[in-house]
């Protein structure tokens, strides 16, 4: 039985890491961009878009889907990244195993 208590103790201890650990994520900034930076993105840890840049030189009036490819392309960077850090944030919990609805 103690065992047990001792075990229960362990997993909610890491529960408690793993919350931390998910409530700094909100705290971290990933930044994406796309054509050599004239565009560029920033999220944090839990994908929420922060803010957007667009340099003078993207903005072409005549051509409006490179600009909507270019910002497309940054937050799919950023994002992909964001996901790249929670999954290595996570994995010191995890072992490296994915577990769904985890992050």
């Amino acid at each position: 039985m103690n065992n047990m208590n001792q075990m229960m103790k362990q997993v909610k201890k890491m529960q408690e890491q793993m919350m931390k650990a998910q409530e700094e994520l909100a705290e971290k900034t990933i930044e994406g961009t796309a054509g050599g930076g004239v565009v560029s993105v920033q999220v944090n840890g839990h994908k929420k878009l922060l803010s957007v840049t667009i340099k003078p030189e993207a903005v072409d009036p005549d051509d409006i889907e490179m600009l909507q490819d270019l910002v497309l392309t940054a937050v799919n960077d950023a994002i992909t990244k964001a996901d790249e850090l929670a999954n290595k944030d996570m994995s010191k919990f995890t072992g490296g195993m994915k577990i769904p609805g985890l992050f």
